[in-house]
């Protein structure tokens, strides 16, 4: 990541820099009147601020510490080159083709800005709530995800046996194709099913066939009774 936001400034000096070109090249009198004057400097200064803004936007963008954290992110920096974009446009406006009373300006452009940071705020409020989200279902689906792993292995450990493969081919079908969101209201039948599970991977590995399939059984019966309380949960 730090990488891509060494290259993102790289390409942010060379806007800020065309920026200013643009600025200060441009002459000096604009309809017969000076532009430098109260509401250039205003717009100057809130344009570079926001430059500044928009670069930190960007590094609280690149310093996810994931894939998925920087998808959630990468929304702000459109939402901040969007502002600097109407900011610009907004100034030019106010200063060289309409050209409006300073006090005018200057409310424009505030308001522009403060657009911009409740704009930021929104979005940051958001990625927050989904990240949380996210948290919460990948904390509730780690059960049959972690119960899906030991009983793949366990069917792939007896692929070579003719009683035992059918028994953990069945098993693991049943937690693979379960319902993956849990709840505290199936703290209950998931306890059983987690013991339930250690004994018969255990009579599995002892290469007891017949204590396996009744294991197995019973296994079976408590990852059917999980998954119709699901449903009545939802």
């Amino acid at each position: 990541m730090k990488k891509t936001f060494g290259i993102y400034t790289a390409g942010w000096v060379v806007v800020l820099a065309l920026f200013n070109l643009i600025t200060f090249i441009t002459p000096n009198e604009i309809n017969g009147e000076s532009k430098f004057g109260a509401m250039f400097w205003v717009s100057y200064v809130l344009i570079t601020l926001m430059f500044i803004g928009q670069l930190a936007c960007a590094y609280f963008v690149f310093k996810a510490d994931s894939a998925k954290k920087l998808f959630y992110n990468i929304s702000l920096i459109p939402i901040t080159v969007a502002a600097i974009a109407i900011m610009f446009i907004a100034s030019v406006v106010c200063v060289a083709i309409i050209p409006v009373p300073d006090w005018l300006g200057i409310i424009i452009c505030a308001i522009i800005l403060a657009v911009n940071i409740i704009a930021v705020l929104k979005a940051a409020v958001a990625i927050d709530a989904v990240e949380a989200i996210d948290k919460k279902i990948k904390v509730k689906t780690m059960f049959i995800k972690m119960l899906t792993a030991d009983a793949e292995a366990l069917m792939i450990n007896t692929a070579s046996s003719e009683e035992l493969a059918p028994l953990t081919k069945k098993v693991y079908e049943a937690v693979r194709y379960s319902d993956p969101m849990s709840d505290d209201a199936l703290m209950a039948v998931e306890d059983k099913i987690t013991a339930k599970f250690n004994e018969f991977s255990e009579s599995v590995n002892e290469g007891n066939a017949e204590t396996a399939e009744a294991n197995a059984k019973v296994l079976l019966t408590y990852i059917t009774e999980r998954n119709t309380k699901c449903k009545i949960l939802k």
